[in-house]
């Protein structure tokens, strides 16, 4: 038997290489990631792709025995990389962009290669040590309480998840209540909040949509004559959930004004800050923030506003005991886990056990940048964006949204007066904007209409690339002009 064990323990490490072999691996991967940071500003924004080649990946080999490093790394970067939208690239306009910094990407490596369980603190003290300092800074960043507490999630959909059911439980509703509770939302409200309510089994919630002003903000007066009658109907209002930085037109609804509601009627105050909440660090963007401190609970992605690779968000609450009795849990090969730490570890408190430690991607960059260049790189985003819009509201036939009062600016074109030709002509105009992939844009409907979407907000984004925008948006509607 010890014959085998041994003809297999060779075989095995195999996988753990030798000094040599992994710089080798390593330098291969190095190289092929300083050629792609460096080649960002010449590569498209957008390439399209054929699902049909695309797909051939699911049929790409695994073998018993292993690949040539320098074929299976042509794999990733010929064929996983290249198609449909850079993520990476500072014209990337769309959706809500993440960044990618270089230096979040090592820490990734060393948390990766250290593999420390971040779930529990008497597994690894460090790591959650390293995760509550996270949250202390982001508590401190809205002015939540020194009491308060939160954890690292996967993303704003993952901690609008864990929030809902913190404030489920904190009004202590029942699966007979469901029918009668009722949450309070807008038209701009993120679809992930919905569908943590389907998650939660709560799919019988009554979803209040209160009407927006013409900036499509929530319009407070009618929220408070919303949940005044709803009570008088019998209904159980309980939820109050605002945008920071909504994700079609990047507004941010009244927060200094939803707070006192909330107060009143005895409703959780959550915000979605996913997108805009790092804008705090901002003297314009905490102006616009205003309130935010007074909510019962906050999500914020690091991914976003902190221009990290995807992969990170955060949820604050201001009472965590209320996490914890939301995630609390009995194991008995985890009783040696049990230790007067004086902080609460992540798996106490969110869904996840087998925990990541992501900590590490966003401590790293904040250690060996600062804050300053961050601040500097949100102040420079907030300038572009105005710029753009005003740029676009004095282009003959450009019509804009809304001003920002962030980094979303929605604008499309109406050469006709009629809307519905409009309409086509701004699919067809997004139709060159994919073929052409210098720029990427995304779209939406607003009130029925087409619009183009420009959210300004990768740290590479630069005053050169709202200049190309700019050019390729004028060639392209001159194409269609001679066309």
């Amino acid at each position: 038997m010890e014959e085998k064990i041994i003809e297999l323990e060779k075989r095995s490490r195999e996988l753990e290489p030798g000094l040599k072999d992994r710089e080798v691996l390593q330098q291969k991967a190095n190289s092929y990631s300083n050629h792609f940071i460096d080649q960002l500003p010449d590569e498209p924004a957008y390439k399209a792709y054929e699902k049909e080649s695309v797909n051939k990946l699911l049929n790409d080999p695994i073998t018993e025995d292993g690949a040539d490093t320098d074929d299976v790394l042509s794999i990733f970067s010929e064929q996983v990389v290249p198609p449909g939208l850079n993520l990476s690239s500072g014209r990337h306009f769309g959706y809500i962009p993440g960044g990618g910094l270089s230096t979040s990407a090592v820490g990734d490596y060393l948390a990766a290669i250290t593999n420390r369980y971040a779930g529990v603190y008497s597994s690894s003290p460090g790591a959650v040590a390293l995760e509550t300092r996270m949250i202390n800074w982001l508590k401190n960043l809205f002015g939540y309480p020194d009491s308060s507490g939160g954890y690292l999630s996967s993303g704003g959909s993952h901690a609008n998840l864990t929030a809902i059911v913190a404030a489920r439980d904190s009004k202590k509703l029942k699966g007979a209540d469901y029918s009668r509770a009722v949450i309070y939302i807008t038209e701009q409200t993120h679809h992930c909040v919905d569908r943590a309510l389907n998650i939660a089994g709560m799919s019988e919630c009554v979803r209040q949509k209160i009407p927006m002003d013409n900036s499509f903000r929530m319009r407070t007066s009618f929220l408070a004559q919303a949940i005044q009658k709803d009570k008088e109907d019998g209904l159980m209002p309980w939820l109050i959930v605002a945008s920071a930085g909504s994700t079609d037109a990047g507004v941010v609804d009244p927060l200094d004004e939803i707070g006192p509601i909330a107060r009143k009627y005895n409703l959780w105050f959550h915000v979605d800050a996913a997108y805009g909440g790092f804008f705090m660090l901002t003297q314009k963007g905490a102006g616009t923030l205003k309130g935010i401190s007074e909510s019962d609970s906050l999500v914020v992605d690091p991914h976003k506003g902190m221009f990290l690779p995807y992969g990170i968000g955060a949820l604050l609450v201001k009472d965590p005991k209320i996490l914890s009795w939301a995630h609390r849990f009995e194991a008995s090969y985890m009783n040696d886990t049990k230790v007067d730490s004086g902080i609460y570890s992540p798996a106490e408190i969110s869904p996840e056990l087998s925990k990541h430690f992501r900590a590490v991607r966003m401590w790293l960059p904040l250690k060996l940048h600062g804050v300053a260049p961050f601040r500097a790189a949100l102040e420079e985003k907030l300038l572009l964006t105005g710029m753009l819009w005003k740029k676009l509201s004095d282009t003959e036939q450009i019509v804009t949204g809304p001003k920002p009062q962030l980094s979303v600016v929605m604008f499309r074109w109406e050469p006709f007066e009629d809307s519905s030709a409009n309409d086509e002509i701004n699919k067809k105009l997004h139709k060159l904007f994919l073929e052409d992939g210098r720029v990427f844009l995304s779209v939406t409907t607003i009130n029925g209409r087409f619009y183009f979407r420009a959210a300004i907000l990768s740290a590479r984004t630069h005053l050169a690339d709202i200049h190309l925008l700019l050019k390729v948006l004028s060639e392209k509607m001159d194409s269609l002009r001679e066309g």
